[in-house]
């Protein structure tokens, strides 16, 4: 059997040659549209996540923010022991002032003295004392500016506040660094004595809270915060930051007829602070609105919404502390996301409930 050696045969030279122009160029172009289908996807991801992340930041300032409001004005009114705070012996009545003389017939033997700007009166002559008044608001008005002004700036111009007096939990002794409360199963008395005793009862530090809003917060003079005066030690009161990021507050005060106790199961009608209606009767529910704004702009948004919510009715400001902006609709049109939250709270502590 023959056999022949295997031809060699040259490898074409068409299967020899490389891509041509226009390959390359298509391929570039299908590179250059998935690079940029790429990107693309990924701006409009971090778009979404940002906003959602603002979003998110001011679900949860507006939740914290009413946390701390709420536990505090469920709890106004309590007294320890005893429920009502027109039930005090000694107290300072709604519409007294306190004086420089000795008073006491009010305060058992305090002296205006020792509640005067440098203590417990920090924030006016009777204050943190006026029991009966366990809950108190001002409408579109900061009037505390020359004895308890606002901090780190000043505070909004035509926001409302909120005061909330009570009994804060039992102490174990009197401490004449703090205003407190004797509570008995009959009468409740104002010391301020660390001598003081308490028969049959139990001592507590008189919690006063007062709710502002600042046009600065702690970390930005210009980022708005939620804060708060606090009396505490020395008799004096102290300014705490809640949460920055709220813009506004208003507040409506749920009204109840005191002649309707027994069958009333809630307000009768929900007014402004300084409604001449609130001269009789009492307080049963605080309904609130936070206007929370995200601390950076979002250039690619513009806000074109007009915030009408409680007595913001009338009018339209685009700054909250412009002149005319108390009552004013509120239409900011800049590039700051907000959020508009509500929230109606009931007193425990009211009598008859």
């Amino acid at each position: 059997m023959n056999h022949r050696p295997a031809r060699y045969r040259p490898v074409s030279l068409y299967h020899q040659r490389g891509v041509n122009l226009i390959e390359i160029m298509v391929a570039m172009v299908i590179g250059l549209f998935l690079v940029v289908g790429a990107s693309t996807l990924y701006v409009n991801t971090k778009k979404t996540s940002d906003v959602d992340d603002a979003i998110a930041r001011m679900q949860e300032t507006a939740r914290y923010a009413m946390s701390i409001i709420e536990s505090d004005v469920r709890m106004a009114n309590y007294w320890g022991l005893k429920k009502d705070g027109s039930s005090f012996t000694n107290a300072n009545s709604l519409n007294t002032t306190v004086t420089g003389t000795t008073t006491s017939n009010k305060f058992g033997g305090m002296t205006a003295a020792s509640l005067e700007p440098t203590t417990g009166n920090t924030c006016g002559n009777g204050y943190a004392t006026k029991v009966e008044a366990y809950l108190e608001a001002t409408n579109n008005d900061y009037p505390f500016t020359a004895t308890c002004p606002a901090s780190p700036t000043s505070a909004s111009a035509s926001a409302d506040t909120l005061t909330v007096r009570r009994a804060s939990t039992p102490t174990s002794s009197a401490d004449g660094q703090y205003l407190q409360i004797c509570s008995t199963r009959t009468t409740a008395t104002l010391i301020n004595d660390a001598t003081a005793t308490c028969s049959n009862g139990e001592i507590h530090n008189l919690s006063v809270n007062l709710y502002y809003v600042d046009r600065g917060s702690d970390q930005n003079t210009k980022y708005p915060s939620l804060r708060r005066k606090t009396l505490g030690s020395g008799k004096t009161f102290s300014d705490v930051e809640v949460i920055p990021g709220v813009e506004d507050i208003q507040i409506e005060l749920g009204w109840d007829d005191s002649s309707d106790v027994m069958n009333s199961i809630g307000a009768v009608r929900y007014v402004q602070p300084g409604n001449t209606v609130l001269s009789s009767g009492r307080i049963v529910a605080v309904r609130i609105w936070l206007l929370i704004r995200a601390e950076q702009p979002d250039y690619s948004f513009k806000e074109t919404r007009t915030y009408s919510y409680a007595d913001r009715m009338t009018n339209t400001v685009s700054d909250l502390n412009a002149g005319g902006a108390d009552g004013a609709m509120y239409a900011p049109r800049d590039n700051y996301r907000r959020l508009l939250v509500s929230r109606t709270i009931y007193i425990r502590n009211v009598t008859g409930t």
